[in-house]
This record gives C-alpha cells, structure tokens and sequence, in this order.
C-alpha cells in the first residue's frame, strides 16, 4: 500500500494527530513513539536548516530534498507544508510532481500572496480567489497518484472573514482540494462552525503562541476534524532545552550536569538502525 494511500485509510476511519518535525531524526523519532503520520513543518526547515523565518525563503528544490529526507526515513505517510506552492499554477504542477517524486504521501498549498507569512501573524494578503482555484486544479491535474492528498489552507479568516473562509474553502473543494485547512481560526465555537459547514476531511492546526485556542486532539476529533498538526511543538521544546543547555556549558565549562538529559549513543544508533558492532545499517 502507498503510503498516501495509508494516509487516506487512516482519515477515513477516524482522525490523526501528526507531529510536526523539521529533519528526519525527530521524524524518526515521531514514528517510534507510535504516531500513524508525521507532519513536515516549512517554518520548521526554514527555521533550523536555514536560520531564516517562514516568510517563503526556501525554494521548491530546498523543500523537495528536505522533505524527501524525511518521507524516506520513516514507513508512515507524511504531508508537507508546500507554502503558496512556489508560484503560479504552472509551478504549483511542478510543486506536486516533486513532492510526489520525494514520496510525500499529500502537501497543503495556501491562499497567500508571495512573499507569504506566518499564518498566526497579522498583514497577510490572499490571492484572488480565481488563481487560487487555478492553482488547485493544477495541482490535482498534476499528480500521478490519485491518492496523494491536496489539501488546500485558507488564511482567509485573518484576513477577511469567516464567513468569507467558508465561501473560500467551498470554493476549493469545487476545485477539487481533498480537504481543507483553515488557518488560524479564533475560538472553539470557529472550529465547531467551521466543521459544520465543510464536507471533506478538515485538518486544524495547534501551534503555539498564535490566533487559535489550543483545543486537545480528542476536543477536535469530537467537533470532526480528520487531521491534527502540531507543527513547531517538538522544535520548540528542543530549542529550549538547547539554549539551557548552551548557556549552562558557557558557564561550567562542561556537560557532565547533563548526561541524563541525553540522547545516548546507543539510543541514537538504535532510532537510526544502525549497528556498530557489524559495521551495518538497515536503512
């Protein structure tokens, strides 16, 4: 079974949380917790491999080999953030020939002006609703697989309204999204609205620190949201687990004070199947 097939099995028989991981290692880590899919956050490749904020930096050839590394690394599906899909409808081909290529299992592509911005900050523009149908159509025109997963993401309702974030999302579907993602919808009651309206799988983002409520995984599944991503979650306690760490080591002059909060050698090795005593990696 293909893995975007997988990814549409799992949604239809109930809804997913999705971890999001900016590099292979922590997606890794995200399949032998147990999680049934991983999500690939783009401020997350941009932010830790680039040192730069999601303001569409990267370009699709960046995305595609980052992405790749991880689709590749792991069994279960993973979906990616495409961003504004790299361009017009032609690029948006493009996008999802690559990103199918890399064995992305979907991608969500989002109704933001280039250069885009942080779906939970304000002064966001959108594209007219007409080149964003384009664009879907494009996207589903192009893929090969008929299982792999567009999934289209409004900002409309930090910038209109949610009303207009339903006519959008409506719109989309007519295109022919698979599902829908509204980004930074502001209370519980926007979430439980907005299900109530749309009827194809829905994925809702728990980020941190933005717009949205942090409504648990079972609040969401309750309301009849299919797919959960929790996009920086991960990275963000890592980050701060590092920058204490850095700063402690400034200070002391070593790590010893640290060992237990350390990743092993040994349990490093054994997230990646390697093993050193037969010089040999399974893959």
């Amino acid at each position: 079974m293909s893995k975007s097939k997988r990814l549409r099995e799992l949604i239809a028989k109930g809804a997913i949380m999705l971890p999001g991981v900016p590099n292979a290692a922590m997606a890794r880590q995200v399949e032998r917790v147990g999680f049934d899919a991983v999500y690939i956050s783009g401020a997350g490749m941009a932010n830790s491999t680039a040192g730069v904020p999601d303001i569409g930096l990267l370009t699709l050839t960046e995305v595609a080999q980052l992405a790749g590394y991880i689709a590749r690394a792991v069994k279960i599906p993973a979906i990616v953030d495409a961003d504004t899909g790299f361009g017009g409808s032609e690029n948006v081909a493009r996008t999802i020939g690559e990103l199918e290529a890399a064995g992305l299992a979907g991608c969500h592509i989002e109704d933001q002006e280039f250069p885009k911005r942080c779906g939970h900050l304000s002064g966001k523009s959108l594209v007219d609703l007409e080149e964003m149908t384009e664009k879907i159509k494009a996207a589903v025109a192009a893929r090969r697989d008929p299982d792999f997963m567009i999934i289209a993401r409004t900002d409309a309702r930090g910038v209109e309204d949610f009303d207009r974030t339903v006519a959008r999302s409506q719109r989309y579907i007519k295109a022919g999204a698979d599902a829908i993602f509204p980004e930074a919808l502001q209370s519980a009651e926007e979430f439980r609205s907005f299900a109530s309206e749309i009827d194809v799988p829905l994925l809702a983002n728990m980020t941190e620190f933005g717009k949205s409520p942090l409504l648990s995984f079972t609040e969401l599944a309750g309301l009849g949201y299919r797919m959960v991503i929790f996009p920086q979650s991960a990275l963000r306690a890592s980050m701060k687990a590092s920058q204490k760490f850095l700063r402690d080591l400034k200070s002391s002059g070593t790590q010893k004070e640290w060992l237990g909060e350390m990743q092993t050698r040994e349990e490093l090795y054994k997230l990646l199947d390697y093993d050193p005593t037969a010089d040999r990696w399974l893959g």
